[in-house]
């Protein structure tokens, strides 16, 4: 078997978060790309965009609507899932919100419903998969979407900053217990992409070319950028990589 051969996905199934737009859509597409069946999970009524590019892949779409402010839904989504693959082998966890206020006048709503999706609900999905991993006794893999704020405390976002240094660092932990069944746990950290989070940074001309000048690469990232590092993270060529966060930013971390 040749080295490409490794990044292939034919035969899995991903289960992947915040599917109908943005990175997670990306993400979903680069998948299908790779051989994956997708097993989407978004807040609209459809995710039709996402389901005709993996269609026009030649790979399966099957879509649920939930609400991940709560983890409530976390059961419901892999039983639905198992449903209609009958394994599941690859989490993405992509959903995340953020909230903007400076930290005097944050609010506690603003506050918890960050947290609740970006690392409580993203916690106990990757607990449903490290369990199905488990039983299911063929590894897995689990890619969260951390951030540059992981690494960076950033200004105006405390809940954001919060939630994401938070992802980081349980991505390492649940690799190191997770490890041991062949489960890889790993991380990418987006820096400034074209995304409906950046919408106000990028209609505003000054902070916009702020950051341009700032990112070595010179452009803001697209959901593209980031499906080359997610194939990777979900294939047996990261076989040995282990609660690492690899960043997909343009090289802003560098500077």
């Amino acid at each position: 078997m040749g080295i490409l051969d490794n990044f292939r996905l034919d035969g899995k199934t991903a289960v992947v978060t915040g599917c109908s737009r943005g990175l997670g859509q990306g993400i979903c597409i680069a998948l299908a790309e790779a051989g994956a069946d997708v097993f989407g999970v978004g807040q609209a009524v459809a995710a039709d965009e996402t389901r005709t590019r993996i269609e026009e892949a030649g790979k399966q779409f099957v879509y649920i609507a939930a609400d991940l402010v709560s983890h409530e839904p976390t059961a419901r989504i892999f039983e639905a899932a198992l449903d209609a693959f009958k394994h599941v082998d690859i989490l993405v966890n992509s959903a995340g919100i953020i909230r903007r206020n400076a930290s005097v006048d944050f609010t506690e709503a603003d506050w918890d419903d960050v947290i609740n999706v970006n690392l409580k609900t993203l916690f106990f999905m990757c607990q449903a998969a490290g369990r199905q991993f488990i039983k299911q006794k063929g590894g897995g893999k689990i890619i969260n979407i951390a951030s540059m704020l992981s690494y960076q405390g950033g200004i105006r976002v405390p809940s954001y900053t919060a939630s994401k240094g938070g992802v980081r660092t349980l991505t390492m932990l649940l690799a190191n217990e997770w490890a041991q069944y062949g489960i890889n746990v790993n991380a990418i950290a987006p820096g400034y992409m074209s995304t409906d989070n950046t919408v106000a940074l990028r209609a505003d001309a000054e902070r916009s070319r702020a950051i341009l000048d700032r990112i070595p690469a010179g452009r803001w990232g697209s959901p593209q950028d980031v499906g080359g590092a997610a194939v990777f993270l979900a294939s047996p060529a990261s076989d040995y990589i282990n609660g690492f966060t690899i960043a997909v930013d343009g090289g802003w971390l560098a500077r």
